[in-house]
C-alpha cells in the first residue's frame, strides 16, 4: 500500500509510529494483535537517506539488523549474502558505502530490511533522492522482489506515478492535521510493466490523485 499526501503532513511519522521509533501523541497501533511499544522484530525499514554505517562493508551492513537478533554469524553471513545478491549486489559484499553509487547503497537498504525477514516492510520515500533513471531501475528491482517474497509494504512517496505503479491500494491523506481523503485500488494485475504508465485507467488514477493533492494544498495555504 503507498501512503501519499502534502510535504509535512505526517506520514514519514506515521511510519516511524508503526517501526516503534516514535511514540503516538494518543492512540495505539497493534501489529499482529500486539501494541507496537518499541522497535522490534517482524518490521524492517528502509529509509530515504540510506542511513547505512560508513564503517561497515555491505556484508556487515545487511547482518546489523540480524545482530541485534542474535542470530549465529555462520546463519547471517549467509542470509545477508543471499539478499545481497537479491538486490543485484553480488560481488560488493567488502564494499563500503563511499564506494557505492547511491542506487547501490539504496540496494544495501533494502537488503537489509529484507534480510530479517519482516512481516511488514516499511519504506519512507527510498527512491525520493535518486535520479530517474536509478529510481525507475530499482522501482523494478523492487516490484520483482515483492512480487517473489509476497511482503506486505507501507509505501511513503511523494510520487503519484510511483505510487500507482508499485501499490495495489493507495491511500491520499490531506495538508495537517493529516486525514484520509482518499482510498484507491489500482486495477492493475502483477507482474507491471512501464507500458501501463500511458494507460487511459492509469492517467485517470494520477489525475485525481493530483486534484485531491492540489486542492489539499490549496486549503492549506
Amino acid at each position: 500500500m503507498a501512503i501519499i499526501g502534502p510535504s509535512g503532513c505526517g506520514k514519514s511519522t506515521f511510519l516511524r509510529i508503526i517501526d516503534g521509533l516514535v511514540p503516538p501523541d494518543s492512540g495505539s497501533v497493534y501489529l499482529g494483535g500486539k501494541e507496537v511499544t518499541g522497535p522490534g522484530k517482524g518490521r524492517g525499514m528502509v529509509f530515504q537517506g540510506f542511513d547505512l554505517f560508513p564503517w561497515r562493508t555491505t556484508l556487515k551492513n545487511v547482518e546489523f539488523g540480524l545482530e541485534l537478533l542474535g542470530v549465529p554469524k555462520a546463519e547471517r553471513v549467509e542470509r545477508s549474502r543471499y539478499f545481497i545478491d537479491l538486490v543485484g549486489l553480488g560481488g560488493f559484499e567488502n564494499a563500503y558505502p563511499h564506494q557505492l553509487s547511491g542506487g547501490m547503497q539504496q540496494r544495501v537498504g533494502i537488503a537489509r530490511a529484507l534480510a530479517v525477514d519482516p512481516e511488514i516492510l516499511l519504506m519512507d520515500e527510498p527512491f525520493g533522492s535518486l535520479d530517474v533513471q536509478t529510481r525507475d531501475l530499482l522501482q523494478d528491482e523492487l516490484a520483482r522482489i515483492l512480487e517473489r517474497d509476497k511482503k506486505t509494504v507501507l509505501f511513503v512517496t511523494h510520487g503519484i506515478e510511483e505510487a500507482i505503479y508499485l501499490a495495489d491500494r493507495i491511500l491520499v491523506l490531506s495538508s495537517r492535521p493529516a486525514k484520509i481523503q482518499m482510498t484507491i485500488e489500482v486495477p492493475f494485475s502483477r507482474p507491471r510493466t512501464d507500458e501501463i504508465k500511458t494507460h487511459p485507467e492509469f492517467l485517470a488514477i494520477r489525475q485525481r490523485v493530483w486534484e485531491l493533492l492540489k486542492t489539499s494544498a490549496t486549503l492549506s495555504g
